[in-house]
């Protein structure tokens, strides 16, 4: 499997995420956390609490997207190691894949993401630190990004539900849209966010999609030069 291949499979399989992830009026499945005496406590809109339960919530999708294409599944064995997803091949060929999500601003924009180190394994490529895989093993570098709304009403975070009010619990986040796209294509030419040493994304949501980024027409060699 080439990286194009890979890339394909995996576009058609995101295609399908909506079912799992939202209800058929477009909110998320995901209602709040439950003790062993069926107590319900809602979820906070903290973005960094909505991007870890997203990438429980995609790990046996990807799972079952791995098995039916023959792929082996590395998940990285720190919080901080690139990527979150190695994937690798039946000939040995390795593809990353971030797992990412952000919210939108507007109607076309989105607070953007950060789409992993310019330093360290980005630069010395052959390195094995903080990464699972040295940078150069990779046929390709990916991003699953999730796109979502989040709710405008307020979520009372002080009180807690029984499993007979399940219902009644409003959603933190709803209205998802999920791509994939090579990390180059969506890559902006800043830095995610103040001082970070983190590759920021373009914010614009159809460029996101598209993945017609600032250094798509460029080529990858560009933008790993850059």
């Amino acid at each position: 499997m080439d990286k194009n291949n890979f890339l394909d499979a995996l576009q058609k399989e995101v295609d399908t995420f909506n079912s799992a992830f939202s209800t058929p009026n477009g909110d998320w499945i995901i209602k709040g956390f439950i003790d062993i005496a069926k107590n319900i406590y809602t979820i906070s809109a903290d973005t960094k609490v909505i991007s870890k339960i997203m990438e429980l919530l995609l790990f046996p999708e990807l799972a079952h997207f791995a098995e039916k294409h023959g792929l082996k599944m590395v998940l990285s064995e720190q919080q901080n190691f690139y990527p979150d997803i190695s994937f690798v091949d039946d000939d040995g060929h390795r593809f990353a894949l971030d797992l990412k999500s952000t919210y939108r601003v507007d109607s076309s924009r989105v607070n953007g993401m950060t789409l992993g180190a310019f330093t360290g394994y980005f630069r010395e490529r052959n390195s094995t630190k903080n990464i699972t895989f040295p940078y150069v093993s990779y046929s390709g570098h990916f991003v699953l990004g999730v796109i979502y709304s989040k709710t405008d009403d307020l979520i009372d975070e002080r009180r807690r539900y029984t499993l007979d009010e399940l219902e009644r619990i409003t959603s933190v986040i709803r209205d998802f849209q999920f791509f994939a796209q090579e990390k180059y294509r969506i890559a902006s030419d800043r830095p995610g966010s103040g001082n970070t040493k983190n590759i920021g994304s373009v914010t614009e949501i159809d460029t996101l999609v598209n993945g017609s980024g600032s250094f798509a027409s460029l080529g990858e060699d560009v933008f790993d030069d850059y």
